[in-house]
């Protein structure tokens, strides 16, 4: 099963999980920091402040994915690391910090990948009212357009957004992740401002590769129903649909703008925006863990899924993962196959795909996974899919937002008392499948 010898494996990250030194060099606190401070939010008491030490570690961690082979390295740049205000003065030392990140990896003959936001927003602009308000998204062009200009003559592929999905719902409809509120009108907006600032940073980047990564899953109702088609279309729509359509087709689907009418009106998309949103794409960037199994039911507790609250999800009685979330390799086939099919040509890069399992070095279960996954993409290829490139999840054990350290993605164990670096049997499986091309 060969991809070809274009095809780019790599390995991903984001700033606030693994680079640590939260006050470091002019850095101030993002909007995890301050959620990590509040009592009850993480488990464990955990919080980002030292996290793997990548800030002051990274040519050990560099070292370590050329030792794998990576073709590419995908980190994200953290906000109040660059513009600690989130708007005005620039800090020069953060800048620093990722041009001699991107110059370290370049030397090791891998491609630096980098991703403008995942998640960490400066505080001064929560406290300003966050992504529900429109400013956040012209602040985040301007942001854009620093790190672009620091680093665009090095950096090809730019990412924007990193599943805006997670920052608009989890952030501000469950409160389950920063900034921790539960306004579900509130969180519409978000996803639109999010949506927008990935627009207008696109345009703020003239001449650079740029895509976006969002979330996706493949969802199915358990029964044939039409209650439990209907859940399914309602979550397929707020979690796929709602990103796809105005980022590919310069719209909102009209089904879910009527779920949400109870909710919100729309009103805050003004004449342009979508035009502005679906700016000419390089590539997208999936992100796939799990599959959605849903039917018609009652949701308890704060919803992520706004306006669709007679949904719930069912156990399709698949393998889980520690996290908790079901297995399925076909669930990443079928999501493929719909994006090369449903949506206008496009390159695709499967930018996320892990799992969480309670081990140290011997991981099996994570070599079975990531095998499965990877067959998967395999048979998309062979299919006609668009596929480009292959990132998994995650190169080092690190901060899991709200989980805290208790679940472990990495292909590489991090002792969190010694930060020392140990390779697990899933890395030597991934450098085996990028030497081969393949399985």
């Amino acid at each position: 099963m060969s991809f070809g010898p274009g095809f780019l494996w790599g390995a991903a990250t984001s700033s606030y999980q693994i680079e640590g030194a939260v006050a470091v060099d002019g850095r101030l606190p993002s909007i995890w920091d301050t959620f990590c401070a509040t009592p009850g939010k993480i488990d464990g008491g955990d919080t980002g402040a030292v996290a793997a030490d990548h800030y002051h570690r990274y040519p050990e961690d560099v070292a370590i994915m050329r030792s794998l082979g990576l073709g590419a390295y995908r980190f994200s740049v953290a906000w109040p690391r660059v513009q600690p205000l989130g708007s005005g003065a620039v800090e020069q030392r953060g800048l620093d910090f990722y041009r001699r990140l991107v110059d370290t990896v370049l030397d090791n003959g891998i491609q630096p990948w980098p991703t403008l936001y995942h998640w960490d927003l400066p505080q001064p602009l929560e406290d300003a009212g966050g992504w529900p308000e429109r400013d956040t998204a012209l602040r985040f062009a301007e942001y854009a357009q620093i790190v672009h200009e620091a680093l665009g003559d090095r950096v090809t592929h730019w990412t924007t957004l990193n599943e805006p999905w997670c920052s608009a719902f989890l952030g501000y409809a469950t409160g389950r992740h920063a900034p921790g509120r539960q306004d579900p009108a509130a969180s519409v907006r978000a996803a639109h401002h999010l949506l927008l600032g990935h627009g207008l940073a696109a345009r703020a980047m003239p001449g650079a590769s740029v895509g976006i990564t969002l979330n996706l899953t493949h969802v199915t109702p358990g029964t044939r129903s039409a209650a439990d088609q209907d859940a399914a279309r309602r979550i397929d729509g707020l979690q796929n649909r709602l990103f796809l359509d105005p980022v590919l087709l310069a719209e909102y689907p009209s089904d879910v703008v009527e779920d949400l009418a109870r909710v919100t009106d729309f009103g805050f998309v003004q004449e342009d925006d979508l035009k502005t949103i679906a700016a000419p794409l390089d590539f997208l960037g999936v992100n796939y863990y799990s599959p959605m199994l849903v039917g018609h039911g009652t949701s308890t507790g704060p919803s992520a899924y706004v306006g669709s609250e007679h949904v719930t999800h069912l156990d399709g009685g698949r393998a889980r993962t520690s996290i908790g979330w079901e297995i399925d390799a076909r669930g990443l086939l079928d999501l493929l196959l719909r994006l090369d099919s449903d949506y206008p040509a496009i390159p695709l890069h499967v930018t996320e795909n892990g799992a969480a399992f309670d081990d140290e070095v011997h991981d099996a279960a994570r070599i079975a996974y990531l095998d499965g996954h990877v067959r998967a993409c395999a048979e998309a290829v062979a299919r006609g899919v668009r596929l480009r490139g292959y990132f998994a999840w995650s190169l080092l054990d690190n901060f899991e937002w709200s989980y805290g350290y208790a679940q472990r993605f990495g292909l590489v164990h991090v002792d969190y008392q010694t930060l020392e670096r140990t390779i697990k049997d899933s890395a030597h499986w991934y450098a085996a499948v990028i030497r081969r091309g393949g399985l």
